[in-house]
């Protein structure tokens, strides 16, 4: 039964990936070399979750053993022995202030269930025209959100699948948009000591449409004709676009695994529907589980991109019990952008 359940899984994987594939030859149209940069709607779906992460070059998809794993491979949830919950915060480039939480909870058996909730905004701007370029007194926000509900589960000690369906909403002015999506992965420990082979694939959901009364216009059907009504009430039709899809896989291999001494390397392979193909490598040390160390290289091989080396650090402290508490750092390099550096607190019970 366990090993119908594995195949079909790897089937909808393949599945999946396979209509990522037609997609983007299709909107290509046959021509090369086209990298579909800004073709895709809800973004900030991209940005990596957690410090932890982020340290190592977001090389993450067979390491994810914490809440985060909700975002980057939802079977790294079956690692989790008990309860956690992860906070993390980060300013992004541009202004942007993005929060995000996760909590999962083992329940034996069954498998681990998962929650997850992202938002994003940006201070207030200024409604400006071509008729009044300093403003019109009217100010706009931009806000983004999506909440998920997760599952993985052991099929066998050395195999976990994972699921985390998702409602996406965005919102600028006064017209926002809604989309639902899944994310679904695999995490295979094989025969060979300390190697973890791991893939998952995210957004892969329904299109995004904008819709509001800010698409609400006065139209005059002839501008040629006087004395008719040219203030009759429209609205403007807006486009649909496409989740980004990310396809991930990725190996980690635990080099040393001491009761002192860890040092852990990972990298990923990542094929999205928005961009091309890229990859992301890190490390992370781990001395006593107590003190962490980390580096990493985002992007690596991706034509034109600003993300290059990143590096952090983290401390962890154990309590009574189960319960610990850990505070992750990391910096990432953004080229023309500056950096961006983010926050997580973890606890565990």
């Amino acid at each position: 039964m366990k090993r119908r359940i594995i195949n079909l899984v790897f089937l909808i994987l393949i599945a999946a990936i396979s209509l990522v594939d037609i997609s983007t030859i299709t909107a290509q149209n046959f021509v090369s070399d086209v990298s579909k940069k800004g073709t895709t709607a809800a973004q900030f779906l991209s940005i990596n979750q957690g410090a932890r992460a982020s340290g190592m070059g977001s090389a993450y998809v067979a390491v994810s053993d914490d809440p985060t794993a909700i975002y980057w491979n939802p079977a790294g949830l079956a690692k989790i022995p008990g309860g956690a919950v992860v906070f993390d915060h980060v300013n992004w480039i541009a202004g942007i202030n993005y929060n995000y939480v996760a909590a999962s909870y083992n329940v034996g058996s069954y498998g681990t269930l998962g929650l997850s909730f992202l938002s994003s905004n940006i201070e207030d701007m200024i409604v400006r025209t071509v008729q009044d370029p300093e403003g019109t007194g009217e100010t706009f926000g931009v806000s983004d959100v999506m909440f998920s509900i997760a599952y993985a589960i052991n099929l066998t000690d050395n195999f976990a699948i994972g699921f985390n369906p998702k409602f996406i909403n965005q919102k600028i002015w006064r017209t926002n948009a809604t989309a639902f999506a899944i994310d679904m992965g695999v995490q295979y420990i094989t025969p060979f000591d300390g190697i973890v082979l791991a893939m998952s694939i995210s957004n892969f959901g329904t299109k995004m449409k904008l819709d509001g009364t800010s698409a609400l216009v006065l139209y005059d059907p002839d501008k040629n004709s006087t004395g008719n009504n040219d203030r009759i009430p429209a609205y403007l039709q807006t486009d649909e676009w496409e989740l980004p899809l990310i396809f991930r896989v990725g190996l980690s291999y635990k080099l040393i695994n001491s009761s002192m001494h860890k040092f852990l390397i990972a990298v990923d392979a990542l094929h999205p529907s928005d961009n091309y193909e890229s990859l992301n490598v890190g490390g992370e040390y781990t001395f006593n589980d107590m003190f962490f160390i980390r580096a990493g290289y985002k992007s690596l091989l991706l034509k034109e991109s600003e993300e290059s080396y990143t590096f952090g650090a983290g401390v962890q402290q154990r309590f009574i019990g189960n319960v610990s508490i850990k505070i992750d750092y990391s910096y990432g390099d953004f080229g023309r952008l500056n950096n961006v550096q983010r926050f997580s607190v973890g606890i565990t019970f």
